[in-house]
Order: C-alpha cells, then structure tokens, then sequence
C-alpha cells in the first residue's frame, strides 16, 4: 500500500471515529472520558495535537504543567469543558497535590487503551520507518522507504519526491503545527487514534502489516 492508498484509508476511519466520538460525547459524563472523546472527535491526530498545544504552554521546558497552564492549554485548543470539571481533571492527575502535572503521563491516559498486540505492530511500523533510528521520522528517512513514483501529484510534476514525503508527514502532525518530524510518541498518539476505531485486534494487525509491508 502507498502513502496515498494509507492516507485514504485512515481518513475514513478518521471520519468514523469522528461521528463516533460525537455521538459518546452526548451521553458521557466522566472528565477524562469528555476529553479524550472530544479529541477523537476531531480524528486520529485529536490526541497528539492537544500535546502539542501542552508543549507550546510549557515554556520552561520541564514537561510539567500547571493549573494556569493546564487551563489556557484546554482553551487554545478548544476544548469545551467547565471550569469546575477542568480543575478536577486537573487534581486527578496531580495526585501527589503538588500543583503540577507530568503532560506525558496525562497524555498517556488520554490515549485510548491499546493492546500489546497493537502497540508491537505501530512499533515495528515506526522502527521500519525511523531509517536512521534516531527516533524521530523525517523527510531523509523516507527516502528508499517509499516508492513516490505512483502518486499522481508527482506524475504529473506538480509536486517534486521532497513535497510528496512531507505532505505524507505532515498528515501525522497538528494542523497548527507542523514541523516535518515525527516523534515515536506522536506515531504512537496517532494510531491510538486509529486504533480507537477499529474493533478487532486481528483487523488493525493486518491494515497496519499491509500499510506498512511489515513481513
């Protein structure tokens, strides 16, 4: 399978997740169940782009957050959710009560449970594709991985190998931040997304063994 053909593929289980999420969010009352149904909602890069949003808040770079921070990070990012029910979001996640919380291990509960199974094979897609294997998937990684001469926008000289790479890596990162590399956290982030709509074990095994020519 292409780029193309992958991309095709998870955008209609984008749009599936997306009506999904919407229709569970009318009957859930749980935070953090709110939360993560909001960012399903908004498809498989849901999760990974409040992340981002948490990461531009944290200015010291410590990969903590506080209150102000937690708050004005669930609003740029458009989250619509009380005041009352993001502060107790907020205290359950900061357990020791020092008035900080760790994002990683936030977003971690954030993203939808995933099997071991499923975890194994988004990890050997990312280790196929991190040729350099210095954990981040770039432009120059993609090179030899992929074969661009099928995809039509560079049969028909539209766009050149380089825009074809980056579009396809562009479509794993926030629309307000895209930067041409992607983390094994936000690979991880956006197949959990992926993941969330996809019932069987067996079924996501297999799309991501075809997508990936993971033999």
């Amino acid at each position: 399978m292409q780029p193309l053909d992958q991309m095709a593929g998870t955008s209609r289980h984008d749009r599936e997740m997306s009506i999904m999420a919407k229709k569970q969010l009318a009957e859930c009352s749980d935070p953090i169940e709110r939360l993560r149904l909001q960012c399903l909602a908004r498809g498989s890069a849901g999760i990974k782009g409040l992340g981002r949003t948490f990461r531009i808040m944290d200015d010291d770079n410590n990969r903590t957050l506080d209150m102000k921070e937690f708050l004005k990070g669930l609003s740029d990012y458009g989250v619509l959710m009380d005041k009352e029910d993001a502060i107790q979001l907020f205290q359950q996640f900061d357990r020791d009560g020092s008035g900080s919380i760790d994002f990683d291990e936030f977003l971690n509960t954030l993203r939808p449970p995933m099997s071991n199974a499923r975890k194994e094979v988004v990890l050997q897609a990312f280790k196929k594709l991190d040729k350099t294997g210095d954990g981040v998937i770039t432009v120059e990684d993609l090179r030899g991985v992929y074969d661009v001469r099928k995809h039509p926008k560079y049969l028909n000289g539209e766009w050149t190998e380089d825009q074809v790479f980056r579009t396809f890596l562009d479509s794993f990162d926030s629309p307000n931040d895209k930067d041409g590399k992607v983390t094994k956290e936000e690979f991880m982030n956006y197949y959990s997304g992926v993941s969330a709509s996809i019932d069987t074990d067996i079924y996501f095994i297999l799309m991501m063994k075809n997508a990936w020519k993971l033999y």
